[in-house]
């Protein structure tokens, strides 16, 4: 699957996305962010059952996956319970990968219903100072 981009994440709207991942198998989101300073935020959900999450950075596609700086290490999350929620700030322009992993799970596949946002910082330029 393509990369998403900052613009196509802005047009995700309020409504989720869901995630189909096969026991013993995982799912990756690629987010190519060209702008450092944003924020991105994700919250998400699974059934049955819970999932395991992580994100790391990727400076580029040809960078190889041993050296991706891991930015948040895998954790099981009892997403099945809760919603999970969490953001990344973008300190580099790079490609920064959602990883959700079943593949602690032989037998029973998930769904993970997601919602990712992008949020530039308020830059305050005093305007409004009379």
């Amino acid at each position: 699957k393509l990369p998403l981009t900052v613009e196509e994440i802005m047009n995700f709207g309020e409504s989720n996305r869901e995630l189909f991942i096969k026991s013993s198998t995982y799912s990756i989101i690629p987010i190519t962010v060209a702008e450092m300073g944003l924020t991105i935020s994700w919250i998400f959900s699974s059934d049955p059952k819970s999932i395991s999450f992580s994100v790391v950075f990727q400076e580029s596609e040809d960078t190889p996956l041993d050296q991706c700086k891991v930015l948040i290490p895998m954790t099981r999350c009892n997403s099945h319970k809760e919603t999970i929620r969490g953001q990344v700030k973008v300190r580099n322009a790079g490609i920064y990968t959602l990883i959700f992993d079943n593949t602690f799970s032989r037998f029973i596949s998930k769904r993970v219903f997601y919602h990712l946002a992008v949020e530039r910082p308020v830059i305050y330029d005093g305007s409004d100072f009379p």
